[in-house]
């Protein structure tokens, strides 16, 4: 049995019991502590986060298809090796973070992946965002294996990647939540329940769907408020002390120069791609789809995204969504220059 399965047993145990365990729970819990966590995937999302893990004491394992991206890592002390099956020969505690299903398939049942050699009682937590019905597939393979698979997409782009305060959205056995929360609370500072196996997803799925939303809606405003000649700081100002207010006006405002240390102060670049956004909408439309469920916005939004990722937005974050309908949209159509009006 791991280090990792052992301590799960000890909680359910003190769970069930209720009583003085106290002493051989702590005892369980920094044995298992002390034990490597394997992490593959370390993109713009996956570097801070495993890097969290190292601030935390944890030896981290990891991999990535890109060798700079392991080399970077290499250097603020982790181990590296050469694919997903050589982590999980080394750790009974794997987090996962890449950019689709096809991805995720790949990495866990792959010629290489999790599941070749992956251990009886092994921990393994998916923070990618991918399509609820492959992160039950992925449940039911590693079950078989026996490991334990739960999903834990997140929010809160790059900036709270770095600074440990992600949500991240878990679906999976109930008994075993509380060993995942040991490892998540160290990279975010929300790690809430959602159900079984694929909850954690179609929570993710909602959140985005609605970021997109209100992100467009911020773009629109600020653009017409613009062109009727306001300030876009003042609007700003005035959206953020009134009912308009939201997320994507608050804390991540897509029109640049109104705010520091956001994508679009940054020519848009970093932060979550449009090309993401694009993929998680249609995960959105597919599940609205098949549940009967109206998503008349979400579906706008859907169609936006892939129209921008069809016009060079694709690796842009997707705040991007501004410069779009003022350069692409507006120019396009009228042959003026989007600034002039």
């Amino acid at each position: 049995m791991s280090m990792a399965a052992l301590f799960r047993g000890c909680w359910n145990f003190y769970k069930r019991s209720n009583k003085h365990v106290e002493l051989t729970l702590v005892s369980c819990r920094s044995m298992a502590s002390k034990t490597p966590v394997g992490f593959i995937g370390l993109g713009n999302m996956g570097t801070p986060m495993a890097r969290n893990l190292l601030k935390h004491g944890y030896p981290v394992i990891a991999t990535d298809v890109f060798p700079e991206s392991c080399k970077e890592f290499q250097d603020s002390g982790a181990q590296i090796l050469d694919c997903p099956a050589e982590v999980a020969d080394k750790a009974d505690r794997i987090i996962t973070m890449l950019p689709s299903s096809p991805n995720v398939i790949e990495v866990y049942t792959g010629p290489n992946g999790i599941l070749k050699k992956v251990k009886k009682g092994t921990l393994l937590i998916d923070s990618s965002t991918i399509d609820p019905a492959v992160s039950k597939e992925m449940a039911v393979a590693a079950e078989k294996m026996g490991a334990v698979f739960m999903d834990a997409p997140v929010s809160g782009g790059v900036g709270a990647a770095s600074l440990a305060k992600l949500t991240f959205m878990v679906g999976g056995v109930e008994e075993e939540f509380n060993a995942a929360q040991e490892l998540l609370t160290c990279m975010g500072a929300n790690v809430v329940y959602c159900g079984q196996v694929g909850s954690g997803q179609a929570a993710k799925i909602c959140n985005n769907m609605l970021l997109a939303i209100g992100m467009i809606g911020t773009a629109e405003t600020m653009n017409l408020g613009i062109r009727l000649g306001l300030d876009p700081k003042l609007l700003a100002k005035i959206l953020n002390m009134s009912s308009g207010r939201c997320w994507s006006s608050d804390k991540y405002n897509p029109v640049p120069g109104v705010m520091e240390g956001v994508p679009s102060a940054n020519n848009y670049q970093g932060g979550f791609g449009t090309k993401l956004m694009a993929k998680d909408l249609g995960f959105a439309q597919n599940t609205a789809t098949s549940t009967r469920t109206p998503i008349p916005l979400g579906s706008l939004a859907h169609q936006i995204y892939r129209t921008m990722c069809a016009h060079s937005y694709s690796n842009k974050d997707f705040s991007s969504v501004f410069q779009f309908l003022r350069e692409e949209g507006y120019s396009r159509s009228s042959g003026s220059d989007p600034d002039s009006a």
